[in-house]
């Protein structure tokens, strides 16, 4: 059998070795967990992960492309929805947060582990992740007409960091109040410019 069949064969084994991958790594750090613990918290033998993954970068690899991928696959949806470019912004922004707090984990390993990667997979997730970004630049360029690149990436950078602080503690607010404020800091920072006299620029 080879290695893509075995592969294709137990997809829900193949999803508890990522998810027991994410707490492990979550919790210790990338290089402090074996395949063995992986394979052991997966209910499996460490050596049976490699049916499956060709070693434990491989594991990380998968479980950063997933995200990418899902988030991806998300801001299109939302780009080709035909709504206005703010409209759009507000629905990135609770995409964003939605997978922050639905996969917290994932995106906590994600966030601290990529630069543990292989320098070859570390170009191709950061091509994807740009691809990613592209997505709201151009919703912004469209609700900030003359800004220039820079100026529109370093916005969007800040709003998802706005979101992403929330994976860095643990915060006492109720879950609704946070997301309620996590959400207008960030559509705060991609707000339309203001017209003189403080009046929203016409078609912003």
């Amino acid at each position: 059998m080879t290695a893509d069949r075995a592969r294709r064969r137990d997809p829900e084994r193949r999803q508890r070795i990522l998810a027991a991958a994410a707490d492990l790594v979550a919790a210790r750090g990338y290089h402090e967990v074996g395949m063995t613990e992986i394979g052991a918290a997966a209910g499996i033998t460490g050596p049976a992960i490699y049916r499956h993954f060709g070693g434990k970068s491989d594991v990380l690899v998968t479980m950063f492309d997933r995200v990418i991928d899902d988030l991806t696959a998300g801001a299109r949806a939302i780009a080709g929805s035909g709504a206005g470019p703010q409209d759009a912004l507000r629905a990135l922004i609770a995409d964003q947060l939605s997978f922050v707090a639905a996969h917290r984990t994932l995106a906590q390993v994600y966030y601290y582990e990529v630069a543990n990667l292989p320098a070859g997979d570390r170009q191709r997730l950061r091509r994807k992740q740009r691809a990613y970004l592209d997505e709201w630049v151009r919703q912004l360029s469209l609700a900030r007409p003359g800004a220039c690149d820079a100026a529109l990436r370093a916005r969007v950078h800040a709003a998802i960091g706005a979101i992403q602080s929330v994976l860095q503690y643990r915060s006492s607010l109720p879950a609704a109040e946070l997301d309620d404020l996590i959400t207008g800091i960030a559509a705060a920072i991609l707000a339309p410019a203001a017209a003189p006299g403080g009046r929203m620029e016409p078609g912003s």
